[in-house]
């Protein structure tokens, strides 16, 4: 009996240090590691989100989905995953968990790693719903509109991390899970990208020899089609274009008031040109890099800030879905007119 109760007592004893050294294990920052990742690839001279597939044996163009649930990864985690693909030159744009593969019938090859991929949520702290419950008086609609807007960091935003592999790291799947849509050909018109243009409600100018938007009209101008070198360079700067307008005020309201050079300026850049990448990939249109030159001030904004690429990935993941929408919304509102 003295020796079992022996045995038991050293069993917690290891557990509680092996629970105290994890405690106290210094913690990997997610943004530093994803920041970390995106700044080596620009470095290297591969853009994260330009031709996320490699070679001819590597995936088509897609955003990266759940093969199980068919749902798209989004924000920085769309990043990460085309990162993946390139390094490993996978032949699909389908993830799942380890526990997923098990479901569907088949298991993770041995030896296979996965993918870290991040989750972003939020919280608020215990002592500042205490504070913001406090006694009946005060403005209760102060005290709903700080707990919303996270005024006095009430709200906390923070990264979980889990593992993803790709299909081709699997075994025993139904073969739906290795299906991958053909790319688009190169042709001169695209229909769905019209249905994205004329579904936005934003102002469509096609003239002159310049691409912008302007905000004060709420007017995206491109050159006609025959200007561009390549006809799918034509929708890959209008899709550019229209991601800038989803930063309307009256849409998404991102912060455009960045002078030409500026920070702010490289932020919006950033997130147009994702936004693109973005839209281009579930349209079946192979993006292309349109800015190379603000390569350097998008590498001073990551270098300064280790948050800024999960922010400007989220915002243009939500300029993607935004326009995306907008097509699926007009398209309904046709077939029930």
């Amino acid at each position: 009996m003295a020796q079992a109760t022996n045995r038991s007592a050293r069993r917690a004893r290891r557990t509680r240090t092996t629970a105290n050294a994890r405690a106290h294990a210094p913690r990997v920052n997610i943004y530093d590691e994803a920041t970390q990742r995106i700044i080596a690839e620009l470095e290297a001279g591969t853009v994260p989100w330009v031709r996320p597939w490699g070679g001819v044996a590597a995936g088509q163009p897609g955003l990266p989905v759940n093969a199980t649930t068919g749902r798209s990864y989004s924000g920085i985690n769309i990043l990460i995953l085309w990162g993946a693909v390139i390094a490993a030159d996978y032949p699909s744009q389908g993830w799942l968990t380890f526990r997923q593969a098990l479901d569907a019938g088949g298991s993770v090859r041995k030896g296979e790693k996965g993918t870290g991929i991040v989750y972003a949520d939020r919280f608020t702290p215990r002592d500042s719903k205490e504070s913001l419950r406090g006694s009946d008086s005060g403005d209760r609609a102060e005290k709903a509109r700080a707990a919303n807007d996270g005024g006095d960091a009430r709200v906390v935003p923070f990264l979980k991390r889990f593992t993803v592999f790709n299909v081709a790291q699997c075994e025993g799947l139904p073969d739906r899970y290795a299906a991958t849509p053909p790319p688009l050909p190169p042709q001169a018109l695209i229909p769905a990208a019209e249905e994205v243009i004329a579904g936005s409600g934003v102002g469509f100018r096609i003239g002159g020899d310049r691409a912008f938007y302007a905000p004060g009209p709420d007017l995206v101008c491109v050159p006609p089609q025959p200007a561009f070198f390549e006809a799918l360079d034509y929708y890959r700067v209008a899709l550019h274009e229209l991601t800038h307008a989803t930063g309307h005020p009256a849409r998404l309201a991102r912060n455009q008031t960045g002078a030409f050079g500026s920070k702010d300026y490289a932020r919006e850049e950033l997130v147009a040109e994702m936004g693109s990448a973005f839209l281009c990939a579930a349209l079946g249109i192979v993006p292309t890099l349109r800015h190379a030159d603000y390569l350097a001030s998008w590498l001073e904004v990551l270098r300064e800030d280790n948050r800024a690429v999960v922010r400007a990935a989220s915002a243009a993941s939500k300029a993607a879905d935004w326009l995306l929408t907008r097509r699926a919304q007009e398209a309904e509102a046709a077939q029930c007119a």
